[in-house]
Order: C-alpha cells, then structure tokens, then sequence
C-alpha cells in the first residue's frame, strides 16, 4: 500500500509502513556517514548516494529515486546559493581591500596586553559576520600569531578567543551556510534568527573564548610558531578606513534587522512607505546585493581599482565555493527527501510523544550526525530535515531558536574527522592530544553554552 504527500515539486509515492521509513532514514543516513568518513568520498556525492539510498529503501517507486532530491537540490541553491555567492563576495573585496586588516589593526591599537584574548575575540565576532570560517581563519591566524608574540602571551591564550568567535559565528549567524540551511528547512525567518543568533552568539563566544582560554593555556603554554603560509596579500597603497571597513561588515546585519523591527511592530494592514522600503531593503538576497555594490564603490572604485580587477575579484571568490554551493544544495535535496517520504514526519511523532522538547531535540540529532560524520554542515541538513515538520507548529521566534539549537549541536566536539581539527592543529603547531584540549574542548563548551542560551531565551520569551 503507498501514500502520496506534496513535495516541494511533484508528488511522490512512497511505503506507509512506520518501520520501513524509520529503517530507510537510517540506511541513508548511515551510507552519508561511511561513504564521508571510511569512503573519503566527498560530500557532494555522499548525500546524492545517501538521498538515492533512503529513497529506494522507503519505497519510492524507481523512476522516482531522485524526483524529491532535484526538486530540494533546486530550491535549496535558489533561496541560500545565491546569498552565499554574495557572502564569498563582500568577504574577497574586504580581504583584497585591505579593509579586513584595517579592522584587525584598529582594535589592536587600542587593546592594551591583559585584555587581547577579548580584543580577538571581538576582531573575530565582527570579521566573521561575512566571512567563511575557513577565509577568516586563514586572515586571522597570523595575526593571531604575531599578536602573541609581540606580547609575549601563550598562543593558546590569544588563538581560541579569535577561533571562538569565527566558530559561533559560523554555526549561529546568517548568511553563512549552515544556518541559511536550517532556516530555509524549518521556514524561519531571516532577520528574526539573525537578532537571536547575534544575542545567543554574544555570550556564546565569552564563555568559550577568552574565560575557556585562560585555563586552556595552562594545560597547552606553547609559544606562537612562524606564522604558517603568511597572510593574505595585501593591495599597494592606501587601505580604506575604519569606519568604512565596518560598515560593510555591518551594512547587511542592520537592514535585515531593520525588517524584522518593522515586521513586528506594523501591522500587514498598514500602509507605510518608509515601512515598505525598510522591508524591501531587509529581504536577505536585496540586503546582501546591495552591500556587494557599496563594497564594490568604496573598496574598489574608491580605492583606484579598475573595473577589470573589481571583476577579477568578484570572480575570484566565487571559484572557492562552488564545492560549498553543491553540498549544501545536496543537503537540500536530501533533506526534502527526508520530508516527501514521510520519515521526518514520523520522527517528528516521535519526539514529540516522547514529550523531548523540540529545541533538545534538534541538538541531539545535530550533535548525533556532527560526531559520526564530522561535519558541521551535513549535521545541520540531517537535523533541519528531519525537525522540519514540528517546525511548522511552531511559532516564528520558536522556529528561529529551533534554527539556533541545530547550529549549536553542528559545532559539538570537533575530532579527527573534521577537517577544522587538522587545519588548527597544523596552523597552531599542536600535537593531536593538545588539538583535543583546546579546539575540540571549545567546540564543545560553545555547544554547550549555546544550547543553554537558546533555552534560556525560550524560556524568557515563553516558547519552550
């Protein structure tokens, strides 16, 4: 016997039977995990594989394996590629403009010794707004490392505040990948989980950052190596300012929250054009364009740059993620998977009989899949897919916290089979025990710290 449920394309057939789904949701996702980790297959196929194996087994006909996977595939790189494109956008003209240094060596100027692990913490919170962690990683580390030596201060000290602020960010704060996923599968809104991320991420950061950091330099005192492969090439001549460099940092962050202001404050009645701008202007994908356009002027135009090189450069930070634009659009495919066959829903029965709240829930199942696969992204789709549904009785700020519980069980307890593990343990000079004392204890702690303020601001706010 099969059912029919709509899909976000067309309908598709699939088993009723309760323990067939549920075995399916684990063949999949248990091919995701051996193909990604024993295979060393790369993510992309892994979840096309891992969508083409749950669909089989849950009795979606054949000619039908990949129907619900194209659909999610499309969708998914509609609404959250091209807000990354424009992300890998602001981040290239920032770095190239030798605006991301000017914000770096504004606030060093300003920060005397005792206060540098907050002071890189905060340089890390702002440059991280735009940035990939993997981009502000490879800007900041050399900082990281001449900051420490210059003052004499255990790497450790200074290096996990500014790795605490890249992570947060990345996990808990849009337009980065992993949380543009999440609100796109539980239809959370944009601006609303941009506000609570930012508050969650603030604290978030502190606990994980500069307070772990103090105790962490005591199990691990190494001094600052040679900073490993330099940092990023700067222009010839003159940087932008300060308070230019910021405001394209911030220039999105303040429009989508302006809409979300405005959203909750007007009613839909309400006819307001100063309103109705504000609204147009929020719109993620008008918010984000707009900035490459004033990024474009003052960081190129401005700076004497040429319309060649501005579209040399634009160019160029679209090569490096055409790998992240294809996961994440397989993560969308197989998370629409997940809901047209009618596993998530079941799941979502489940937790919710269990009487597991839901924002628990979606931790643990992220937390699950980060642990077995190693990635922060494949966590996140798995998680969103599969919570999807309680989603939708939700109301908005519940939907956005349960955005923001995914992301934190995203970043839990990074290890050996997490390329973020390798790429600090080399960058740091650390043996793999030390690796596990500072970075995989920071992930966890901010985990941890996160889930407990998502809970907290759920309870405040009485949604939990």
């Amino acid at each position: 016997m099969t059912t029919h449920l709509p899909a976000a394309g067309d309908a598709v057939a699939h088993s009723d039977n309760e323990l067939q789904l549920v075995l399916a949701a684990l063949a999949g996702i248990a091919a995701i995990i051996v193909l990604i980790v024993w295979k060393k297959i790369h993510p992309f196929l892994a979840l096309t594989l891992g969508s083409a194996v749950l669909a089989l087994a849950a009795g979606i006909p054949l000619r039908d394996t990949f129907a619900a996977f194209t659909s999610g595939m499309g969708s998914t790189i509609g609404d959250v590629g091209t807000l990354i494109a424009f992300g890998a956008i602001i981040g290239k003209l920032l770095i190239d403009s030798g605006g991301a240094d000017q914000i770096v060596d504004t606030v060093l100027d300003r920060t005397p010794t005792r206060r540098l692990p907050w002071a890189m913490a905060l340089i890390a919170f702002v440059v991280g707004i735009p940035l990939f962690f993997e981009v502000g990683m490879v800007l900041l580390i050399p900082v990281v490392m001449i900051v420490a030596r210059r003052a004499r201060q255990p790497l450790v000290l200074v290096g996990i505040p500014a790795l605490a602020g890249l992570s947060a960010l990345h996990g808990l704060v849009p337009p980065h990948p992993g949380p543009l996923i999440a609100i796109d599968a539980v239809d959370a809104d944009l601006g609303l989980t941009l506000g609570l991320g930012l508050a969650v991420a603030v604290p978030t950061v502190v606990v994980a950052g500069p307070l772990s950091a103090r105790i962490m330099a005591r199990w691990v005192p190494i001094e600052a190596p040679e900073p490993l492969g330099g940092s990023a090439q700067e222009r010839a001549g003159e940087r932008p300012s300060f308070a230019i460099s910021i405001t394209v940092v911030l220039l999105p962050v303040l429009l989508m929250l302006m809409r979300t202001v405005v959203e909750t404050t007007l009613s839909q009645e309400t006819t307001n054009p100063i309103g109705d701008i504000a609204l147009f202007l929020g719109q993620p994908i008008v918010a984000l364009l707009l900035t490459v356009l004033v990024a474009i002027l003052v960081l190129g135009v401005r700076m004497g740059d040429t319309a060649d090189e501005i579209s040399a450069r634009v160019g160029a930070s679209l090569e490096p993620i055409a790998g992240i634009l294809l996961i994440v659009g397989a993560g969308g495919g197989f998370k629409q998977t997940l809901i047209d066959s009618g596993i998530a829903t079941i799941i979502a029965g489940w937790i919710e009989q269990a009487a597991v709240p839901a924002l628990l829930a979606g931790w643990l199942v992220a937390v699950a899949v980060r642990l077995a696969t190693g990635s922060a992204t494949v966590a996140t789709i798995t998680a969103a897919g599969i919570m999807a549904p309680l989603a939708q009785t939700m109301p908005p700020v519940g939907a956005a916290l349960l955005v923001l519980a995914i992301g934190a069980g995203s970043v839990f307890l990074s290890h050996v089979n997490d390329a973020g593990f390798w790429m600090v343990k080399e960058y740091f000079g650390m043996s793999v025990g030390q690796t596990f004392k500072t970075w995989s204890l920071m992930e966890t702690v901010m985990s941890v710290t996160a889930l407990a303020v998502v809970l907290v601001l759920a309870l405040v706010l009485g949604v939990l």
